[in-house]
């Protein structure tokens, strides 16, 4: 039985990826089943309504942009806008919300995320990974373990862009191949907490370098991250990350040893049918000479440069993905939403209300 109205959202936090989902929401119209109603960042409205007019990396949002009287329109579509520093000044219980998308990643452990509880938000999608798995209920990778969720979570991750786009493939090549053990370089786009000259930073000295003149080493949880989605592997991975003077689109290069002789042929098949069947709209699969920017406002979590698998041994296996860091997360914020909310009890909607 179909809902008589939209689930509502908020958003918490404005940057790159809060912008992003509202104008990823935006773009699929009518098709979907969410209503992004408010936004809260310690930003001013002034501010708020140019940063969503103007974007940078994905252009002029695709909409009639305004803002009056705390709230921001696009056409006809109002959003309220509050400029809170945390979550017990924002008066969520007003906004009859079913969840709030919490995208400014300063909220990591379960004593943090409670507070958001605390002040009248029934559940919360963080787009981040958490300091801890038991920080939240459920830790989500859409396309593989979404169906875990029951509806009765009310603190979900959506883990990390680089987790989203490596666990689909490293489930694959392990149920195909078998993984004994795995190296990972993410190749990521600058980030805002680097500086555009050289500045001082509160906790790692290579991010005092300015982010657009040099390949930047910085610390990566991925490894703990994919160990949560994918416990098998646990004890078998290890990973590391540069950030590279690009403003988007990032890349993670693989290196895997498996349990039984193969090929590129064989390991561009089993990512290719992938692609297509189970995971198609989640991996894109491609053997063009592309470089990073044709991927930028790229939907997929991940997208297989076929062109550039190599396998030596026969049992070390290289790949290269792509990924829109900031398009793609976006789009599985939506889809981890949209899909939670469908199995929560209509009586527990109507309960937050």
């Amino acid at each position: 039985m179909s809902r008589p109205r939209p689930y509502r959202i908020a958003l918490n936090g404005y940057g790159r990826i809060g912008r992003c989902v509202l104008r990823a929401w935006h773009e699929r119209g009518a098709q979907s089943p969410l209503d992004i109603v408010a936004l809260n960042d310690i930003a001013d409205l002034a501010s708020v309504e140019y940063l969503t007019q103007f974007d940078s990396t994905h252009g002029r949002f695709p909409a009639q942009v305004r803002a009056a009287d705390n709230q921001l329109w696009l056409d006809q579509h109002a959003l309220a806008v509050s400029c809170a520093a945390t979550p017990e000044q924002v008066d969520w219980q007003a906004l009859q919300l079913d969840l709030l998308i919490e995208c400014s990643g300063q909220y990591t452990t379960r004593l943090d995320a409670q507070r958001f509880l605390n002040a009248g938000v029934p559940r919360v999608l963080f787009s981040q990974p958490m300091a801890s798995e038991t920080d939240v209920d459920a830790t989500v990778v859409f396309g593989v373990n979404q169906q875990q969720l029951t509806g009765s979570e009310r603190l979900v991750s959506n883990a990390s862009c680089t987790t989203n786009c490596s666990v689909p493939l490293l489930k694959v090549l392990n149920e195909a191949l078998g993984i004994d053990y795995v190296s990972i370089t993410t190749i990521h786009s600058a980030m805002n907490d680097q500086p555009v000259i050289d500045a001082y930073h509160d906790r790692d000295l290579r991010r005092t370098r300015s982010a657009f003149q040099s390949v930047i080493p910085v610390s990566t949880g991925l490894a703990r991250g994919i160990e949560r989605l994918l416990p098998e592997l646990s004890g078998r991975i290890q990973a590391k990350a540069v950030r590279v003077p690009t403003v988007n689109v990032s890349a993670l290069d693989i290196t895997l040893q498996v349990a039984r002789d193969t090929t590129p042929a064989e390991v561009n098949a089993l990512l290719k049918q992938a692609a297509e069947g189970a995971y198609r709209g989640l991996l894109a699969y491609t053997e063009l000479p592309h470089a990073s920017c044709d991927f930028n406002h790229d939907p997929h979590s991940a997208i297989v440069d076929g062109s550039q698998t190599r396998v030596a041994g026969p049992r070390l296996v290289n790949l290269l993905a792509w990924f829109d860091n900031e398009w793609g997360f976006a789009q599985r914020l939506l889809d981890s939403a949209a899909h939670w909310l469908a199995r929560v009890p209509a009586a527990s909607h109507d309960s937050c209300q």
